[in-house]
């Protein structure tokens, strides 16, 4: 970011690995770094990801047979296209960046994040203050 804003003109530079995955693929390593194995039913529209098995820190919370994602229509995109992939070629060649992280990289940060705010959170909650959710 700080290379993008010492630029002499605005630019638009992409910021990406390069690499293309499915969101299916993306959401099994997702649950898999909190010790969730998913499997897949439906297709299309119907297409549903159930819990088949759960290890670790959230074994008792979460229960094989649980839907825990499914497609939701409102994300559709108005026209698809065959394949989405970021290239950051311009960034690489006007200010020297490639990616530091891999996709799995990305992941596990991500999960770290999110459960240590649900930690925070319900630390908060059994304690006694009142905990605001921003995402109903």
């Amino acid at each position: 970011m700080y290379l993008m804003m010492q630029q002499p003109t605005p630019e638009d530079f992409f910021i990406a690995t390069g690499i293309t995955t499915t969101v299916r693929y993306f959401i099994k390593m997702s649950f898999k770094e909190i010790g969730v194995k998913l499997i897949f039913t439906g297709e299309g529209k119907d297409e549903q990801g159930i819990v088949e098995s759960c290890q670790g820190e959230f074994a008792q919370t979460i229960i094989p047979g649980t839907c825990v994602v499914k497609v939701d229509k409102r994300y559709f995109r108005p026209t698809e296209v065959d394949l989405l992939i970021g290239d950051a070629t311009k960034a690489k060649n006007i200010l020297g960046w490639v990616p530091e992280l891999t996709l799995q990289d990305i992941v596990t940060d991500m999960m770290q994040s999110d459960i240590n705010l649900m930690k925070k959170e319900k630390f908060l909650k059994d304690n006694g203050y009142n905990i605001h959710n921003y995402f109903e």
